[in-house]
């Protein structure tokens, strides 16, 4: 296969990855001259890499004696005799007087801060945490779009040793106490209304019902504009009227296993997980993540269309721990045309654009060209979500820009970093990521846990790495964590993805696991069929499930079609054809039906499970967790399957 994309002499010589290869190099007397060597040497000799990426990233903190406590998993633990504080990193360091954040609507930019002037704002939060008695341990809670205020809130937790969370406003109100009532925060930070779309929604009732049924929240922050908030029993302080407080923060150094995040499962079967992330695990994944894949680096603009609710929120904010300044944008990515936000990387000059798989594939069918706009600073274009197919590929380098690094990534909130990823000194094939990261001793097995090669299998990691979760809350005996990771194959975390290594040394994600087709025994990812329809304008959306017969199940593919557009018997035949020429006739559908509407989750992902459900009559987990539940009317009793 020939690539899409090859970085140019000077630009590997000049990536921050081939300086770290130049530093392992003298530090240990090795030769390492190519990624391959470099990742096989970070995943076999833990001990030696990771203290030299600690000093190499310039971290601040106390490493202490041990690298890693043990290379079993559950349970291992790296620096573990260590302290430091990611709030800390975030921001003291740096020219003080660089460009922090620019922070934009749906109407164009609203605040622009220099690094000197976060750190006075999260000062003064701080100051008003410690007022409501927040300390070490405690949880505090952000219901925020994303704005100054939520990278604010949370840096100033973080300075006290406090923990963060956040839920977007897009959330319903179970949604949001299916999660915050499992983790009793102390204080919320809250805003009563939001714009998206160019509709201002009031979200008061929401603050007020968390306030109300929440009784462990003594402090509520209130946000922005909108209706005043007043509950008994809560003091309720606006954040535009704290005094502003001259002295610095401080930065209370933890353990490096101390929390940090907790964040959530979806929980489309259940109540969501909440994920506990520690200071250590998510600062050093993630800026190995942003210096060495992609490449970020000090004064860059790293840009990711995101929202409070999604662990992406998580990793953008963590671009400050690598001297970025971050381009926040809350709204609707179409606001003004779908060159809303391309209008914006051109004006300011982004250098790193992330988005979804699903927002270029709505870009590439609306027939909007990016390449019109001044690009020449945009170095990186980074896609996760869902899996990015080959069209969008192709797309991105024909009609955004040629000279990119396309970096379609795959991790998730389990791990709050990526599993594979991309790497700015190796070709860029079409549909495929590039690597397995630093440090992560990824492998795809067969049901039979035998290493298989261009065939699919489960994706999982070998040996531990930093960011495994600390547990789960209110798991004390880590029943659950074990369960959710280490119980498919004992001794390695099982991810939960379908997927693919590939001849050029790079992967396939095929859609989650637990979704898995399986027609006459032979297992097909969900993903595949969607890839060979991504290219059809006719085609707005498309959910494939396995409807179970007997002893084995059909395939059937819901589609969701341009306005107006039926499903015709001649539209179901190319269709059939479409996927039998683009994958194999095992993966033609048995059914195709017509519905309104997809399900997803609240961070946009397709509800698979939740359809599957529906269809078979099943109890839908938690309909909370669905950004859309009532398109899950469409699928019950769907004449199609009457037969």
């Amino acid at each position: 296969m020939q690539p899409l994309w090859t970085p140019t002499p000077e630009r590997i010589a000049h990536s921050q990855l081939v300086d770290l290869m130049a530093t392992v190099n003298r530090e240990t007397g090795r030769a390492i001259g190519d990624y391959p060597s470099l990742h096989r040497f970070s995943v076999h000799e833990p001990e030696r890499f990771w203290p030299i990426l600690w000093h190499h990233a310039g971290l601040q903190g106390e490493m202490g004696e041990r690298v890693l406590s043990s290379r079993a998993m559950p349970g291992s633990q790296f620096f573990p005799d260590g302290s430091l504080n990611l709030a800390e990193n975030c921001l003291m360091r740096g020219d003080p007087s660089a460009l922090a954040m620019i922070v934009y609507r749906e109407h164009g930019k609203i605040e622009q801060l220099t690094r000197d002037a976060l750190v006075q704002r999260v000062a003064t939060l701080q100051n008003a945490l410690i007022e409501a008695g927040i300390g070490s341990g405690d949880v505090v809670a952000g219901f925020l779009p994303n704005g100054a205020e939520a990278i604010i809130g949370a840096l100033a937790t973080l300075s006290l040793g406090a923990v963060w969370t956040s839920c977007s406003p897009d959330f319903g109100v179970e949604a949001v106490i299916d999660r915050f009532g499992q983790i009793k925060p102390k204080a919320l930070l809250a805003v009563s209304q939001v714009l998206y779309g160019g509709t201002l929604r009031d979200v008061s009732t929401i603050t007020l019902a968390l306030l109300a049924r929440i009784p462990s929240i003594t402090t509520c922050f209130h946000v922005g504009q909108g209706a005043p908030i007043t509950h008994v029993g809560c003091r309720v302080r606006e954040i535009a009227e704290l005094s502003v407080h001259d002295e610095p923060p401080t930065f209370v150094r933890v353990s490096t296993q101390h929390p940090a995040f907790i964040l959530y499962s979806s929980g489309t079967t259940g109540a969501p997980k909440c994920i506990i992330h520690s200071h250590l695990g998510a600062l050093l994944q993630v800026v190995k993540e942003h210096r060495y894949h992609v490449d970020l680096k000090p004064g860059d603009r790293l840009f990711f269309y995101t929202t409070c609710g999604w662990m992406m929120w998580n990793w953008l904010c963590l671009g400050l721990a690598s001297e970025a300044a971050l381009m926040i944008y809350d709204g609707s990515p179409f606001a003004s045309g779908p060159e809303t936000l391309w209008s914006l990387a051109a004006q300011d000059q982004w250098t790193v654009f992330g988005t979804s798989a699903k927002y270029l594939s709505a870009l590439d069918k609306a027939g909007y060209r990016p390449a019109t706009e001044d690009l020449s600073h945009l170095k990186a274009i980074l896609s996760t979500g869902s899996p990015l197919a080959p069209a969008t590929f192709e797309f991105v380098y024909r009609d955004i820009k040629a000279d990119v690094l396309l970096g379609s990534i795959s991790g998730g909130t389990d791990i709050l970093s990526c599993f594979c990823l991309c790497c700015p000194i190796l070709p860029v094939y079409s549909g495929q990521l590039q690597c397995a990261g630093l440090g992560l001793d990824v492998d795809v097995l067969d049901h039979e846990g035998t290493p298989v090669t261009a065939t699919q299998g489960e994706l999982v990691c070998r040996r531990p790495f930093p960011s495994m979760p600390l547990g789960f809350f209110n798991d004390a005996d880590g029943h659950r964590y074990q369960a959710a990771y280490f119980q498919r194959f004992a001794g390695l975390w099982t991810h939960g993805d379908f997927a693919e290594r590939t001849e050029e040394g790079g992967f396939i994600i095929h859609g989650r696991s637990d979704t898995t087709l399986n027609p006459g025994g032979v297992r097909i990812g969900t993903a595949e069929i969607y890839r060979a329809l991504d290219d059809l304008d006719s085609i707005r959306d498309a959910v494939a499930i396995g409807l179970r017969r007997g002893d084995d199940e059909d395939i059937v593919l819901f589609v969701v079609l341009a306005e107006g557009d039926i499903l015709t018997d001649a539209m179901e035949r190319m269709l059939r054809d479409r996927i039998r020429h683009a994958r194999s006739p095992r993966h033609v559908p048995k059914i195709i039906a017509q519905v309104a509407d997809v399900p997803r989750t609240v961070s946009g992902k397709i509800a698979e499970l939740a359809v599957r459900q529906m269809v078979h009559g099943e109890p839908i987990g938690n309909m909370d967790a669905l950004a859309n539940p009532d398109a899950l009317a469409h699928f019950k009793n769907h004449p199609a399957l009457a037969s």
